[in-house]
């Protein structure tokens, strides 16, 4: 199994208007695979503009806002590409796409990496932190999942959440809760 780095991944349509959304990198030697599902807003992106930034950063609420359409986080001019970066990441990597591997579901973008910017440090994640993360991975795949394994999982996870979240944490997790209750509500309605 290859490395994946779960970042947020910036990219702009050909107007420049970015787009942000979680998605776990892929190593690829020195550089990252981006591989976004067919269709997304992140596919068509990089077939205009064939540029993207992955964004490290430990505010979980970007990764459960994208996801649960809280899509307005700050953005700053990237150093020498034509995609903006999140303001708040702790670093950023500035990525060209060098070659594109189709594929049905998922194609894989090549990407190496043009710049790489620390802007803060990096103290580490806590359990809750990375329980919505994952949990947010699970939310991503709501309707290739079966539910009973979502809602095992989302138990398991939130034991991290109820012993170790602060304030951010918690945010996002009732984000993410809140989510997946109405796709399931939608199903099965009371």
């Amino acid at each position: 199994m290859p490395l994946i780095r779960e970042t947020i991944v910036t990219t702009a349509g050909p107007a420049g208007v970015v787009h942000m959304a979680p998605l776990g990198l892929i190593a690829d030697g020195q550089g990252w695979i981006v591989a976004p599902f067919h269709p997304s807003k992140t596919l068509d992106n990089l077939r205009h503009v064939p540029f993207a930034v992955a964004n490290y950063t430990d505010d979980v609420r970007i990764f459960a806002g994208c996801l649960t359409g809280r899509h307005q986080w700050p953005t700053v001019a990237s150093d020498e590409i034509p995609v903006q970066r999140l303001a708040g990441a702790l670093a950023h990597a500035e990525l060209a796409v060098d070659d594109v591997t189709e594929d049905e579901q998922r194609p894989r973008f090549h990407c190496r990496v043009l710049r790489l910017v620390t802007h803060a440090p990096f103290l580490g994640f806590n359990r809750a932190q990375a329980a919505v993360i994952e949990a947010a991975v699970l939310v991503s795949r709501l309707d290739m999942l079966p539910r009973d394994k979502i809602e095992k999982e989302i138990a398991y996870l939130q034991i991290a959440v109820g012993k170790t979240a602060g304030a951010a944490e918690q945010e996002a997790w009732q984000w993410l809760m809140e989510s997946i209750a109405a796709r399931y509500s939608r199903l099965c309605p009371p």
